[in-house]
């Protein structure tokens, strides 16, 4: 028999996507009302992996990844993806989105995307919400699987995320009110 224990609380992560980059600084803005400040940010980038979006949102689009300062459970993930899914029905001009947000969690072992969608990889959480493992931490960096998005398995990328968890390990470590100290 396994010995359960409950899982660390995790970091909040969230790519966000428009063809107006005002739109996804005002998002940011209404991301941090409901889950506190950022604690970090990417520098801004094109999301050009694909044109899948082109025809809904148009082109060039414009793309941030953000994380935030205060943890939240694992399974909380659900919420944060409902509350995302409004916040883009609140932005449609058209029936057609103009910000696509894509809440996920990065723990000291993955990064997990929360989608609508199911697919065979992908478990189910609850009220129509699926986990997604997208990328998993071996040997010193996160590594994409066999179903890893093309724009989450670029390096540059991977390296934006390996930055946010060594954020996080110092974080649940207590390392940081140390540095924060001195």
């Amino acid at each position: 028999m396994s010995t359960l224990h409950e899982p660390e609380d995790v970091k909040l992560i969230f790519s966000l996507f428009s063809p107006q980059e005002t739109l996804i600084d005002q998002v940011i803005g209404e991301l941090q009302e409901a889950y506190g400040p950022l604690e970090w940010r990417s520098p801004r980038l094109y999301f050009d992996r694909t044109r899948y979006y082109e025809r809904e949102m148009g082109w060039p689009l414009h793309r941030l990844f953000v994380a935030f300062k205060r943890l939240i459970r694992p399974e909380a993930i659900v919420d944060v993806k409902l509350a995302t899914n409004l916040i883009e029905q609140k932005y449609l001009v058209g029936g057609n989105r103009q910000i696509n947000i894509d809440p996920g969690y990065i723990s000291l072992e993955r990064l997990v995307l929360a989608t609508g969608k199911n697919y065979t990889h992908r478990i189910y959480l609850s009220k129509g919400i699926y986990a997604d493992l997208t990328l998993v931490f071996h040997k010193g960096s996160f590594k994409p699987l066999g179903w890893t998005y093309r724009d989450y398995a670029d390096s540059t990328n991977i390296g934006y995320f390996n930055e946010v968890r060594e954020k996080y390990r110092a974080q649940i470590r207590g390392l940081e009110a140390q540095v924060e100290a001195l």
